[in-house]
């Protein structure tokens, strides 16, 4: 399908500068621009990229001025980036889906599979599990007894859904995730470590987007939830009875241990280490690497294993740099005051 930049600003709400007429068919970084596609400007590092692209048109901030000739129509908005995401999910719906189920998926005969579902070859249904309307299940995944997957969901190839568990309206979950399996429980005894049974649930709330290789761990009682609009990334880790915030994201390899309360519009980066019963407050930010104790403020920005204030780090960071060359000014002092003491005694 073609669209033309009048098409596209009318959507976007965008101004055009250049040819309302010139049309696009596809997307392209502005780096790797060709005729017929449409490209993105918001990071100023790749500002010289715009100068020579072969994009036909590019969105770019409405803040954005030409310091040489640009051959693209541009479409300035309030936000390139965010635009952007609207154009992407324009083109996704676009695409046509699947529906109907495969003769080689396996469904239980007191499952309840709601309108114009897909469920590819190989798929696994167990008894009095529920699947929404519009809900597209893809190859070798598999749906315990008694769970319950909403509407508009994908569930991409070989991701699982312990028994008993729920995934609200909207969600996605990639490859091999798997939501509900057994919390980390064990009794130590002479004999070894016994395990505690784990008869809660996990709570996947409406807009939630699970990565790749991620785990939500079932509760040892009640539920884990995972709340609203939450998005985690790939190899990330929550165990059993932890409470992810609406809003909130977590980078790659994120770990979150037993009964932490993670607050809402929180940014976490790849892997943050979080430790068990903590309280992080909301819109807390806490930088790649960092290994979080105990309990973090609302608003607090934190980095650093044990990690503390941002700022501080900064300007600890800096000090320590300079240790080597404070410790031997260190050393020269004594060496002089020690003279001077010599020097007084005599």
């Amino acid at each position: 399908m073609e669209f033309s930049a009048k098409q596209i600003a009318t959507f976007i709400q965008g101004e055009i500068v250049g040819d309302e007429n010139a049309t696009v068919h596809t997307f392209a970084k502005i780096e790797e621009g060709m005729p017929g596609a449409i490209s993105f400007l918001s990071n100023p590092k790749y500002t010289p990229y715009i100068y020579e692209t072969q994009s036909s048109i590019v969105l770019v901030n409405k803040d954005f001025v030409p310091e040489h000739e640009v051959k693209a129509t541009l479409i300035k908005v309030d936000n390139a980036y965010e635009s952007l995401a609207k154009l992407l999910n324009l083109y996704e719906q676009s695409k046509p889906k699947r529906v109907g189920i495969s003769p080689l998926a396996f469904i239980a005969e007191t499952a309840k599979i709601g309108k114009d579902v897909y469920i590819a070859p190989f798929a696994c249904i167990g008894d009095h599990a529920e699947v929404g309307d519009n809900t597209v299940i893809h190859p070798h995944v598999t749906i315990g007894s008694g769970a319950k997957i909403g509407s508009d969901c994908i569930l991409y190839a070989s991701c699982t859904v312990y028994y008993d568990c729920r995934v609200g309206n909207r969600c996605i979950l990639h490859s091999g995730s798997v939501i509900g399996a057994d919390g980390f429980g064990f009794a130590p005894t002479p004999a070894g470590y016994e395990k505690i049974p784990q008869i809660g649930i996990a709570i996947l709330e409406d807009d939630v987007e699970i990565g790749a290789n991620t785990c939500v761990d079932r509760a040892t009682m009640g539920a884990t939830i995972i709340r609203k609009g939450v998005k985690l990334d790939n190899l990330v880790q929550i165990a059993h009875n932890d409470e992810i915030g609406a809003n909130t994201v977590m980078a790659a390899q994120a770990g979150v241990a037993g009964s932490t309360k993670v607050g809402e519009w929180c940014m976490i980066g790849g892997q943050v280490g979080l430790a068990g019963h903590a309280h992080i407050g909301n819109k807390v930010g806490i930088a790649a690497q960092s290994g979080v104790p105990g309990n973090v403020k609302e608003g607090s920005q934190i980095m650093g294993s044990p990690a503390y204030d941002a700022k501080q780090y900064f300007k600890a960071s800096v000090i320590y740099k300079r240790l080597p060359d404070m410790y031997t000014e260190l050393n020269a002092l004594r060496k002089e005051l020690n003279e001077l003491k010599q020097q007084i005694n005599k």
